[in-house]
Order: C-alpha cells, then structure tokens, then sequence
C-alpha cells in the first residue's frame, strides 16, 4: 500500500518549495517509494478530521496503512528507516546522519523561522526595527558555525543523508533573504540539494499543486 500525505490546497510559500510537505516528498523520490497526496484547505486543516491525524491542526501528515503520523521530521526519519538510501548502514555514520537531523530542526531552523514570522507578521510594531538585527545575527552565527564544519565537502557526513535533506530544506527558509548569499559554502550546499533529480520531482510536483490552484 502506497503511502498518503497532506499538503496545502493553496500554498502560502506561491510554488517556491518551502511548505514543510516537500520534506516528505523529496524524501519519498530519494527512496523510489510511490505516494499519494491529499490537499487540504485552510479551514479543513482545523477541522476534527485532520486534528485526528495532526493535532495542531497543520501539515503534513503522514497515512500508510494503519499507521498515521505528523512532524514533517518524525515523518522524514520513518521513510529513512523503513528504506534505504537516506542513512548509512553504519551505526555510527547511521547515528551522525540522524544527530544531523536534529541540527537542522532544532537548531538551524528555529531562527530561521523567527525571522519570517518578524518579517511576516511583527512589521507594523514598534519595536521591529529594534529586534530584527537581533533575529538576523543569531541565524549567521549558526550559520557560521554550519559553514565552518561543512567547510569543503559536498555534504555533512560522508554521503547525502537524511541529515542533508532536512538541513538543505530548512536553509532553502533564507532564499528570500540576503544572509544565505553571506555563506558560499552553504549557498552551494543548498544547490548541490537542488540539482538532486529526485529534489527536482517533489519540487514540480508541489509547484504543480501551486499553479493548479492559481488563476490565469
């Protein structure tokens, strides 16, 4: 039985591949594994029925059989565990590659996220020219920090990971931001992610979503 995820009917990032599903979908392509999607709107994300299978009311979930989860990183790790391709065989290099996971969630990306929501929805209050700066330098000193351990290898830890995929998706945040371009080396760690055939097929994929939706 083929997998089914949810995904945004309309989503706000406008087919630029920054909805938390595309995870999920560029982890399936990596693996060779078929999936069906399932669009859900706004309203419907609220509804008891996607609270079942997400209890904050968002996306993606995740349906295989009789097993439902949510967390686009919990989904991530599942896929990477069930098939190959996504973590090494060696517990050790297996074990890096999954702390590597963690970084890019919980370290990487929470000020990342900070500075769109600042961006997003703090740009009407007084205090925003004040704490943006604040927000951009916490994001270049993880950056610094991610750019220096990366230094000159294609990926964090030996061959593309897990890891890769969701650090790769959490700085693709930043492509509306000049602080990326700050960073050579992750500028090119991104596009490395990017040129991936099977990151190129869940990106049409979800840009098909977006334009489906779109009015002429």
């Amino acid at each position: 039985m083929n997998p089914t995820i949810t995904a945004f009917e309309r989503s706000p990032d406008r087919g630029k591949g920054q909805a938390r599903d595309m995870r999920v979908r560029w982890a399936l392509e990596e693996v060779g594994q078929p999936y069906g999607v399932r669009l859900v709107s706004f309203s419907e994300m609220k509804e008891p029925a996607h609270r079942a299978l997400h209890p904050f009311g968002q996306i993606p979930t995740y349906e295989e059989g009789d097993l439902a989860l949510f967390e686009s990183g919990a989904i991530v790790f599942h896929i990477a565990g069930r098939h190959s391709g996504l973590l090494p065989d060696d517990a050790n290099a297996r074990a890096r590659a999954i702390a590597w996971m963690f970084a890019a969630l919980s370290t990487i990306e929470p000020p990342i996220v900070d500075l769109g929501v600042a961006v997003l929805l703090e740009r009407d209050r007084n205090w925003y020219a004040q704490r943006l700066p604040l927000v951009e330098d916490r994001i270049r000193g993880r950056l610094g920090e991610l750019a220096e351990r990366l230094g000159d290898a294609d990926w964090l830890d030996g061959a593309f990971s897990a890891g890769d995929l969701l650090m790769v998706t959490v700085l693709r945040r930043l492509n509306g931001s000049a602080i990326l371009q700050e960073y050579p080396v992750l500028s090119a760690y991104v596009a490395r992610g990017e040129a991936r055939p099977a990151f190129r097929r869940a990106f049409d994929a979800q840009l098909a979503v977006f334009t489906a939706a779109s009015p002429d």
